[in-house]
């Protein structure tokens, strides 16, 4: 019999590639969204929203696995209580978290919420898995062209970034959503540690078609506090257990420089 698999945010940066995998595998895939699309070929738009707790039940009906991708700037530990509440009462066998590197160490909201997330589903009673990641290469982007526009570039002591590809990502939350509840699994990182200049000044280059530019002047900068304190000591960082992906942030910009460059189709 094949279940369908229900995935949580599935029209977002992850869900959008994970989504396919899981097709591709042969499985039917559910996706729950707020604003649900038409159908297509073994996939299903269902309504629902796992912070306000709706559609939920019927989400969840026939389902016996659920990969939980969907996220947000506050709520993600409320939708995940919401969500694993619902999946133990439909007989969920697997249910699945995608999460942050650093959620218990870092004293950032967010990263607060992951934390809250992780334990709802690690304490719903329902076989279950997390894999923290880091920071996705799409999510620095904006980061960095930010502080590309800058006369002077701030440079804050301490802060550093691990980002992973996108597809990598994908490919793993796949992987594991096809196998079989592991709790927590290796964290997945990028195969670089790079700060804030050399993020931009990559950036740069890539804008400039790989043109060396100028360096602008850094102004150092100390992050204050508990935030300073945890950057500094790299808490939102991989340990050396962590899988690291293949794609680094220079060839993502190349990448994304390339398909820019492609004319689109009329």
């Amino acid at each position: 019999m094949n279940a369908p698999l229900l995935v949580t945010g599935g029209t977002g940066t992850i869900g959008r590639r994970v989504v396919p995998l899981l097709v591709d595998a042969g499985r039917t895939v559910r996706v729950l969204s707020r604003h649900p699309g038409a159908d297509s070929p073994g996939i299903e738009q269902v309504e629902g929203d796992t912070v306000a707790g709706r559609g939920l039940d019927a989400a969840l009906s026939g389902v016996e696995v659920v990969l939980h991708l969907a996220g947000g700037a506050k709520g993600d530990d409320v939708a995940a209580r919401n969500l694993a509440t619902a999946a133990r009462a439909a007989g969920v066998r697997h249910l699945l978290l995608i999460s942050v590197i650093g959620a218990d160490r870092m004293p950032i909201g967010y990263f607060r919420a992951k934390a809250g997330a992780e334990r709802a589903v690690s304490e719903s009673g329902l076989p279950w898995t997390v894999l923290r990641a880091a920071q996705l290469h799409d999510f620095v982007l904006p980061v960095a062209r930010a502080m590309a526009r800058l006369p002077l570039l701030p440079a804050p002591t301490g802060l550093r970034f691990e980002p992973v590809d996108r597809d990598e990502v994908a490919a793993r939350l796949a992987e594991l959503t096809l196998g079989e509840p592991s709790c927590r699994v290796p964290d997945l990182a990028g195969p670089e540690v790079l700060d804030l200049p050399h993020l931009v000044a990559a950036f740069g280059e890539a804008q400039a078609g790989g043109r060396l530019r100028r360096p602008r002047r850094r102004v150092p900068i100390r992050l204050p506090g508990a935030v300073g304190r945890a950057y500094r000591a790299g808490d939102n960082l991989a340990a050396p257990s962590a899988q690291r992906g293949l794609i680094t942030w220079q060839s993502f910009l190349t990448r994304r420089a390339a398909d820019n460059s492609v004319p689109a189709r009329r």
